[in-house]
């Protein structure tokens, strides 16, 4: 492994390039360990047999004619429009070139 390049004050790296104690850019995101325990709350509260419930009000909203409602169920079940025509696109240049190519 190559030492990193000096730049300056080389950023308060040491000679592996890892930044050294007292580095403010080193001190990740403040607001990390609220979000955890604030995850693992709403893991703890939620249980299978409410998501089955929300997910029952989406499909009913859904099949009302809610458009928003559509849009989640069909972009949580077949994804979004943009994913699927991205993949077809693929799948027909990957085929064009076995073509040419002849693989």
């Amino acid at each position: 492994m190559r030492a990193p390049s000096p730049t300056g004050d080389n950023g308060n790296h040491d000679r592996r390039g890892r930044f050294q104690r007292g580095n403010k850019a080193a001190k990740g995101n403040p607001h990390a360990q609220r979000v955890g325990r604030l995850r693992s709350a709403l893991l703890e509260a939620v249980d299978e047999a409410a998501i089955r419930r929300v997910v029952e009000a989406l499909i009913k909203e859904a099949e009302g004619g809610n458009v928003p409602a559509v849009r989640e169920l069909l972009d949580r079940c077949i994804g979004k429009p943009h994913e699927t025509d991205l993949i077809e696109r693929i799948e027909r240049l990957e085929a064009t070139l076995v073509e040419k190519v002849g693989r």
